[in-house]
Formats: structure tokens, sequence, C-alpha cells
């Protein structure tokens, strides 16, 4: 029963989540939350890429991003060399700018983007239009006349008016647009509301079920100029069990059967999605590239032959999976505030200079987080404590329940893994805030790919 005062005042919320442990040694890092080349010092220093974190903020300051470039381009190969034989297309919404683009395309990858911009920083980072797959549920005409002049390798279409826009643009233009048909498998991933996608009550692609995906194929096969690949579908975020996955393929694959069976047209191409979950705090557990190539590759191969169809040519969007874990941010302490609450309990407040300007997930997804201190080691008891930023709002949470030393004080670093999807991509100027800069670790060298906003970059829109 929901406590009358609020969930913050029910018996036994300052015990944590069932799934949070005390930790025995606070000052310890739990490998599977962080890059792979984080560790601490003897003297409680976070090391990201050979970099001391002090000694990062003691020239770039805080809050920053801390992107571990060899964990990313480890994780990218792990990713291509698993799925062997599939096109790996990185989600660039997870996180994308000129220097990622580029580590991506040097590791054999493929690029997703979804919107006007993000396809504006491939090409300005001379990625291969040829190996882009451009998303997105309301592509104007501007915007796919663009892909098409500059030969994106595939539009995936996402409503009927898309389908009458491409055929008018390969009309006007005498070009052709390679595309593939988005569809919804009626799938419930096991996830947040916000990021299960396959489901039928939500904004993207044609259902299945109603018959739309297949007319939508239909049109498209008898449109002038359009070059039909094959079907896409995605079933949702940080998803962590293949079950929804071999569901979708089934539907996914039964629908191309009927294509080539009614339609006399056999598509090339099929595309699963990505939403490959990471591990936040200790409650996830992640299935590494190659399980999950084995069992996506089982599942595909099993119904095709059920189906008695050829295997198509099959495709992942891996973002979250490869970008996640390879990104901490890093925060500065400015007050902590023991908050006496019933019965004597007492919440202590950790406020940082960020917050939901640069992580808006806890308060957008009540996303999980972690947190280390990272600028010296503490022998204090462990307390309970919950993690805020610096914004006008009750819900500014970064990380919701975690373990820091008892003697947290203003003036310490504070490090939260798991960072590098979409926390950068969704960040904002809430409360006017400047955004903070990406800062790139390898071999003991640091290097900003995307600078900190400054008062200028601020004013530079607001012409009054």
């Amino acid at each position: 029963m929901t406590h009358e005062a609020g969930w913050a005042h029910a018996p036994g919320a300052l015990r944590g989540p069932s799934w949070l442990r005390e930790p025995r040694d606070v000052n310890a890092l739990v490998p599977l939350l962080w890059s792979s080349t984080a560790h601490k010092t003897d003297a409680g220093d976070l090391v990201i890429g050979g970099v001391p974190v002090p000694d990062l903020v003691a020239e770039h300051n805080t809050p920053a991003y801390v992107l571990d470039e060899v964990d990313f381009r480890a994780r990218a190969r792990a990713f291509r060399d698993a799925f062997a034989g599939w096109d790996v297309y990185y989600a660039g919404k997870a996180f994308l700018c000129t220097a990622v683009a580029r580590w991506i395309a040097e590791e054999g990858l493929c690029l997703d983007v979804c919107s006007a911009g993000e396809l504006t920083v491939a090409l300005r980072a001379g990625f291969d239009p040829a190996r882009i797959g451009y998303h997105g549920n309301n592509k104007s005409v501007a915007e796919l006349r663009r892909a098409v002049a500059e030969g994106v390798g595939r539009i995936i279409v996402d409503s009927f008016q898309e389908v009458d826009r491409i055929a008018m643009v390969t009309a006007d233009t005498g070009m052709t647009a390679r595309v593939m048909v988005r569809v919804t498998a009626g799938v419930e991933a096991h996830t947040h509301e916000y990021i299960a996608t396959a489901h039928e009550d939500q904004k993207f692609g044609f259902s299945i079920t109603s018959g739309d995906a297949f007319e939508a194929v239909r049109r498209l096969q008898d449109a002038p100029g359009v070059e039909l690949l094959g079907l896409h579908s995605h079933i949702g975020s940080q998803i962590f069990d293949s079950s929804g996955f071999e569901v979708a393929a089934r539907r996914v694959l039964a629908l191309h059967h009927r294509v080539s069976d009614e339609l006399g047209v056999t598509m090339p191409e099929m595309d699963l999605g990505g939403g490959f979950g990471i591990a936040y705090t200790t409650q996830d557990d992640p299935a590494d590239p190659s399980q999950l190539a084995t069992e996506m590759g089982k599942i595909v191969e099993h119904e095709c032959r059920a189906l008695g169809v050829e295997e198509p040519r099959l495709s992942i969007e891996p973002g979250r999976a490869i970008v996640g874990p390879a990104m901490a941010t890093v925060y500065t302490v400015g007050t902590v505030k023991p908050v006496a609450l019933d019965a004597g309990a007492v919440r202590t407040y950790v406020s940082v200079d960020g917050g939901m300007s640069d992580n808006i997930r806890t308060a957008l997804y009540d996303a999980d987080y972690s947190c280390t201190l990272a600028g010296r080691r503490s022998e204090a008891t462990p307390v309970l404590a919950r993690v805020v930023g610096k914004h006008c709002e009750a819900g500014d949470i970064v990380v919701r329940d975690e373990f820091l030393p008892g003697d947290v004080a203003p003036g310490d670093l504070v490090a939260v893994p798991g960072t590098g999807a979409y926390c950068r991509s969704m960040s904002s100027n809430y409360n006017h805030a400047l955004r903070p800069p990406v800062i790139a670790v390898r071999d003991g060298v640091a290097r900003v790919v995307v600078r900190r906003e400054t008062d200028d970059d601020l004013l530079a829109t607001d012409v009054g």
C-alpha cells in the first residue's frame, strides 16, 4: 500500500531498494558498471583511460562527461565480430559527435541517425552515406530529399504519408530511394513504457496485426524509384531477455514470407533493432555480444527453416550497449544535507554541480544509477545517500540510492558510471545551465571532443 504521505516516508524507505547492499569497501568499484580501463589508486583517485580524474577536473572543471575511447572501440569491435555476416549499425541517438562517428567508421560499423542534425554530424565526420540508416517517425520532404541526394543507404519508412513523400521525391529527382519498412510486432518489452516500442499503442511503425505493414510494403513496391530492402523491427530499450526478440522475429519473418508469397517480392534484408541492456547497477545482468549473436542467430535460422524461406541479410542497431558503459560523469559536491524524517530516520542529500540538465534519465525514466567518490579514499562508515542536482525541481535526482562514505563533504568529486547513452544527447539548458564537455581519454591523454558551453553560447540565440 502506498503511504499517505508519499513514498519517501513509507516504512523501510531508508533501507534502499532490495537489490542494493551495503558494500564491504565503500571505495571499491564494481567492474561491471565501469569502462574497462577504470580503476582506483591506493589513494582513492579514480583513473579512466590512464588519466586520474582529479587531474582531469583540475584542467577541465566539473561537471564533465569522460569518454573512454579504448572501451568504446572494444565494445564496437565486440559487436562487429560477434555478429559477423550481419550489418551492425551504431545507434547515433545514444551519443554522437564527429569523433565518435569516425571511431565507428574505423571499427567497421555502419551508423543509424534519426534527425537532420545527426545526419549533418555524420557527414561532417566523413562517414560514408551508403553505410547510414535514417530513422524518424516524421521526416519532412526536405529531410527525405536531402537523404536521397546524399545517397543515404537506407531510409526506414514509418508512415503512409512518408511513403507518399518518398515517391514524390524520387519522381522529382529521378533518383532511387533505398527503404525499409518499420513494423510493430505487438511485443511488450519488459522495460519502461516510454522506451518500449513494439507494442501497438505507440507512435512508431506499421502494425503487422492490422495489416498496415503489408499495405505499406505493397505501396512501396509499386512506387517508382523505390528500392525495397526489407522489414525493420525494434522492440524497445534496456532489454536483457531474448524472448522478446524471438516473438518479434517470428512475426516479422511471417510477414516477410507473406510478402514473398502474395506479392512475389523477396526482400533481401531484415533489421531486428537494438535495445540491448547494460548494467547501471548491480541488479542488471546484461548479455555479451557473443551470447546475443548466438541466440538471435538461432532464432532467425529456426523461423526461416520453419517457413521454408531463405535467411535475409540481417542487421542490428546497438547504441547504449556500446557507448553506455564507456562514459562516466564527474561532479563536484556542493552541499551535504542530512534531512530528518519519521521515527528519527535521516536521509543524506548530496548535491552536485549538475543534475537533470546533464542526466534527465532518472527523472524521465525512473532510471537507477550508481556512483563513487573519485578523488580520495575514505575510511568512514557508509551511509545511504541520495545524489541530487542543483536545479529548481524536487525530482532533480541523479542517483536515487547509493552508499557513500559518511564523511562525504563539499568539494569531493563524485563519478557516475554508465552515462554514455542519452545523457549528453538528451541534455538541456534548463535553468540556463551550460552543457558539460565530453572529454575523451586514452593512454593517459585527455582531449576535448565536445567543448563545454559558454555564456556566449547561451546568449547567441537570444536576439531580444
